[in-house]
């Protein structure tokens, strides 16, 4: 698949499938280049192109470095690929970043430059709710608008309504797909706690939260580890879920914790941006 079009319509059908990948466009040429201005090509995280074509090697491996870059810190970039005595004249070095513009060395004779702009499509990230308490409707309700995958689980016989999470599971039975951003918050209140955090803590993720006191998570640890859970494990769980803003209600309760999730999921990504 080489066509303009064919780039377009995988780039689509990878979004909706929640799949990971680089699209790079070339924004400008000077001189003698194979692709030219518009030229596109859909990366996968293997360095695979899947689609499109942005020339040959004079401008592949600096591509696929920064592709590999743009999806481990998810942030698009601008790279300038120049023949050497264009950087000299410039001042930069074959890896500089100078004004948001990362510099590459032009090795062919072509001797052309290449502005390719790299952009990162990530899936979004995903919010494990467990259980069936208001607190936990909040959580799907207040998360989807913030960019969230949010999946329910808990037993379909305790809601009047079903709320309109994107995934549904009845009960506890979570099966969570790899290479994704999780966080995970069992917000069960009395209703099958235990069950929900055996499942939770089966879940790998960046966060683990429960809703519920410090005196309820210690009593539910010593059950936990009686039937061999890692105590290490366990501990990683943040009980009481949630920054402590005073919350009240189920809804402050529950845009506590978001505000939780937000600073580790965002942790160090205003620095990078700063710089």
């Amino acid at each position: 698949m080489t066509a303009h079009v064919d780039v377009l319509d995988l780039v689509s059908r990878l979004k909706a499938a929640e799949e990971p990948f680089v699209l790079a466009t070339v924004v400008r040429t000077v001189s003698v280049t194979a692709a030219k201005a518009g030229a596109k090509a859909l990366i996968r995280p293997d360095g695979r192109i899947e689609a499109g074509w942005i020339g040959g090697g004079c401008a592949r491996g600096a591509t696929l470095k920064a592709a590999r870059q743009a999806l481990a810190d998810g942030r698009s970039r601008l790279i300038s690929i120049q023949p050497e005595n264009l950087l000299a004249e410039l001042g930069v070095k074959p890896g500089d970043d100078r004004d948001g513009i990362e510099f590459a060395k032009n090795m062919c004779p072509s001797r052309g430059t290449m502005d390719i702009f790299i952009e990162p499509v990530l899936p979004h990230p995903a919010l494990v709710v467990l259980g069936s308490s208001p607190v936990a409707v909040a959580l799907v309700e207040q998360a989807q608008p913030l960019g969230f995958h949010v999946t329910l689980a808990a037993p379909f016989a305790e809601f009047n309504i079903l709320p309109q999470a994107d995934d549904l599971v009845d009960g506890f039975g979570i099966e969570a797909s790899p290479g994704v951003r999780r966080f995970v918050v069992v917000s069960t209140q009395g209703k099958g706690d235990e069950a929900a955090l055996k499942a939770a803590l089966a879940i790998e993720a960046d966060y683990h939260g429960f809703v519920g006191s410090r005196r309820k998570m210690a009593s539910l640890r010593e059950k936990l580890v009686a039937d061999g859970l890692a105590a290490a494990r366990i501990d990683h769980v943040k009980a009481p879920a949630g920054l402590d803003i005073g919350a009240i209600t189920p809804e402050e309760i529950a845009l506590s914790i978001l505000s939780e999730i937000i600073l580790e999921r965002r942790h160090g990504q205003r620095a990078q941006l700063a710089t």
